[in-house]
């Protein structure tokens, strides 16, 4: 696996995994509704390639293709972490977040935070993330929950 720094080819890669990881992986963890609810956020291709290449978007590649992404702006905030399902189980996730937590402690950031899914969650756990709330998108029946997540990095955080 080789992480480098997305391009401006890279939008509709990163966008089809998006999709992709919205509608097959989430939906063990969303209904029919939350899911296609979430598919539908995105705002249209030109604001995705903006929203990527605006954030410190990173991938991974392997064997030439885009097997996930995830991204940290200027405070800290990781706003995507996705794995295309092709690619799943293979730690992707575990190598992109560690990258952002590396830059981050690298930009002299005291933490970094995230909205994580229930999809999500486990893998910021693992790298030392904490729920410190809750929140839901969307409205009604059909909102979702995510955790609202924090990683201090006061160098004793592990990867």
């Amino acid at each position: 696996m080789e992480l480098r720094a997305y391009a401006a080819g890279d939008a509709q890669a990163t966008l089809a995994i998006f999709l992709r990881a919205v509608r097959e992986t989430a939906r063990a963890y969303y209904s029919p509704e939350q899911v296609a609810a979430w598919a539908a956020d995105y705002g249209d291709f030109d604001s995705w390639a903006a929203a990527r290449a605006a954030a410190h978007t990173q991938l991974a590649i392997i064997d030439g293709h885009v097997a996930g992404f995830t991204d940290l702006d200027d405070h800290g905030y990781i706003d995507m972490l996705f794995v295309d399902p092709d690619f799943g189980r293979q730690g992707i996730a575990s190598a992109l977040l560690a990258s952002m937590v590396a830059l981050a402690r690298q930009r002299g950031l005291p933490a970094v935070t995230t909205f994580a899914s229930l999809t999500s969650r486990p893998v910021f756990e693992r790298h030392g993330f904490v729920i410190t709330g809750e929140r839901y998108f969307g409205e009604g029946d059909g909102a979702a929950k995510t955790y609202q997540m924090r990683c201090v990095l006061d160098g004793t955080t592990p990867l």
